[in-house]
């Protein structure tokens, strides 16, 4: 046996060394391989490619060496060497089109507007939410700000009589403002905590301690981002808040008269409020959703979700359907209510304090247990659940909805 190398060709019949090469490929003699390698040389050389092509293979001009293994006795090239030239030019192709894949597979788009979306889904589904429930949260305030003692229908009578239908929805733009940019972040901040948890962890699943570690973090997040809209929003369905001029004379008269960082009073029941709130809410959503996905039924709608693909609408693509994500974001959100709503009544009480008579967190919450008892620390919290069962359905729903809309990531 013997090696002819292109590095070192030997001159065939014809004239043309074996190893002699032309602009884009390889050139081979007529006289020592087969015609279906001949073809296929002559070929790729006519298209500038070359059997094995620089193009393709993505060498950056550099040329490939073939060592050929031809018997001595001139019967022409060995079958198995020939098999693997074959294999190698088809092996290019094969290359090309997984590189194709690949490319295809990571390109995303920026994560600038991924989480912009990820935002607007989220405040679309607490202005919905918040106005259709607009009513039982002016109950709810009207109990934990005012002392209300009157029972809720005689509630219902006096606010009706005295300001009319639209008095039910009083504050409800201040509440908008407040809520949207609330929920957005803790929407969007739960999701990216939660990613980031798992890739630190390695875990394929959320556990439950992420799920409440990442809840409990979103909450912290959006308390102390929003913070001075809802403690705009108290001054104004206070009692003399009418007097005020809306958002803005009510954000002059508290600078002017308490300082700017009154705008942060009742911070530490916020965030102590809303962490485990935000912890409670996510973590009993995703183990009911997790449950519900591992059973035999949740198994069989992702198999169906699978199968239909683009064919399903966009109810149909919510991951539990329509009814069971209302259902899971009404028993969440209620949970998240009982466990944290005395923190809720003491907060409320704080942003009412002026600076003279301006008491602690824990001071403002031995003060109401003076006054009405423990009792006092759930006042209002039947027309409190009776307004966050709807509006946790409903944002957690539009929300989801919005994420398929806006096909987010």
């Amino acid at each position: 046996m013997s090696n002819l190398s292109i590095e070192q060709p030997p001159t065939s019949t014809s004239g043309y060394p074996i190893g002699y090469s032309k602009p884009g490929g390889l050139f081979l003699d007529n006289n020592a391989l087969p015609n279906c390698i001949i073809n296929a040389a002559v070929s790729r050389r006519n298209h500038g490619g070359g059997v094995f092509p620089r193009k393709r293979l993505g060498f950056g001009g550099g040329f490939l060496s073939v060592s050929l293994s031809v018997k001595a006795n001139g019967d022409g090239v060995d079958k198995n060497a020939t098999n693997n030239i074959m294999a190698a030019a088809a092996a290019t192709g094969v290359v090309e089109e997984n590189k194709k894949k690949v490319n295809l597979r990571v390109r995303r788009k920026p994560a600038a507007m991924n989480t912009t979306k990820h935002l607007w889904a989220g405040a679309v589904a607490a202005m919905v939410s918040r106005t259709f429930v607009a009513p039982l949260e002016r109950l709810k305030l009207e109990y934990m700000v005012r002392g209300e003692q009157k029972n809720l229908f005689e509630l219902i009578k006096y606010i009706a009589s005295s300001q009319g239908l639209r008095g039910f929805w009083k504050g409800n733009f201040v509440n908008i403002l407040r809520t949207a940019p609330f929920k957005a972040l803790n929407f969007c901040a739960y999701d990216s905590y939660r990613k980031q948890l798992m890739r630190f962890t390695g875990n394929q699943e959320t556990t439950n301690f992420e799920r409440l570690f990442a809840g409990a973090g979103a909450g912290m997040t959006a308390s102390i981002l929003c913070l001075p809209l809802d403690t705009i929003r108290t001054k104004l369905v206070a009692p003399g808040g009418e007097s005020l001029g809306g958002v803005i004379g009510a954000f002059n008269h508290i600078v002017q008269t308490e300082g700017f960082f009154s705008l942060y009073k009742g911070l530490v029941p916020s965030i102590l409020s809303m962490a485990p709130s935000s912890a409670v809410f996510y973590g009993v959503y995703d183990i009911l959703k997790s449950a519900y996905l591992n059973s035999p039924e949740g198994k069989q709608r992702i198999k169906y979700m699978k199968q239909q693909g683009e064919d399903l609408n966009i109810l149909e693509q919510l991951e539990l359907g329509p009814m069971r994500t209302l259902l899971h974001g009404a028993i969440a959100g209620a949970c998240a209510e009982v466990a944290t709503y005395p923190f809720e009544v003491v907060r409320r009480q704080l942003q009412l304090q002026v600076r003279a008579n301006k008491m602690s967190a824990l001071a403002t919450c031995f003060k109401i247990v003076e006054n009405g008892g423990v009792s006092a620390l759930y006042a209002g919290l039947i027309p409190s659940l009776l307004q966050v069962l709807p509006s946790a359905a409903i944002s957690y729903f539009v929300y989801k909805f919005m994420k398929i809309v806006l096909k987010v990531e």
